[in-house]
């Protein structure tokens, strides 16, 4: 057991204000986390918090995260749509989500009721991992970029670089998220507020 884990289930992923105070989303879902990670660590996966959020490896390969949300609590597999789901229970959570699928809960007595259940999934996740099965991603290059980012870039040859140098998962997501919106202006706002992150060659999500 992870000692970072045990702050995450007592104070929040400290991503947000709420994080250490009653309000936090973490304690609303805090028993029945705790009954993932019991059957994550009996699953014999090694546990750490990656991106504030407790993470599962095998083989120091990434296989599952708990997420926690407003309304509902999930197991995230990082290869989930390579499993066989003869449950019906992985959920892809947006079109422009390649590899990732979800399992997601309302109530702990959901865990304890899919417990043998979520068990097969996680030995599958573990034997996709053995096999060393990936999911094929769509090329960066197959992402539309949007207009009011492309702009931005023929206007500034710094930020083309610095775009340029980010990994291609970290480009993927900045045009996801600047595709996302409806209005040309949020688009442009959103492009406005991470343009010195591109700058320093940070993520979408990193510090």
């Amino acid at each position: 057991m992870n000692p970072k884990v045990d702050h995450y289930l007592a104070e929040g992923c400290g991503r947000c204000p709420l994080g250490g105070t009653p309000d936090c989303k973490i304690h609303a879902w805090s028993a029945a986390l705790a009954q993932l990670r019991a059957l994550l660590l009996d699953c014999g996966l090694t546990e750490t918090l990656k991106w504030g959020v407790p993470c599962y490896t095998f083989q120091s390969r990434n296989l599952v995260m708990i997420h926690a949300f407003k309304d509902y609590f999930a197991l995230n597999f990082f290869q989930g749509a390579l499993l066989h789901d003869p449950e019906g229970l992985l959920v892809q959570q947006t079109e422009n989500v390649q590899a990732g699928r979800q399992i997601r809960f309302t109530h702990a007595r959901e865990v304890t009721a899919r417990e043998a259940t979520l068990r097969a999934y996680v030995y599958e996740a573990i034997e996709v991992e053995r096999a060393g099965l990936k999911v094929v991603m769509k090329k960066t290059s197959e992402f539309a970029v949007p207009a009011e980012f492309q702009q931005q870039l023929d206007q500034d040859p710094a930020l083309q670089a610095a775009f340029e140098r980010l990994t291609p998962g970290r480009q993927r997501g900045y045009l996801l998220h600047f595709a996302q919106p409806k209005q040309a202006k949020t688009r442009a706002a959103r492009v406005e507020k991470y343009r010195s992150h591109i700058l320093r060659g940070k993520g979408l999500h990193d510090r």
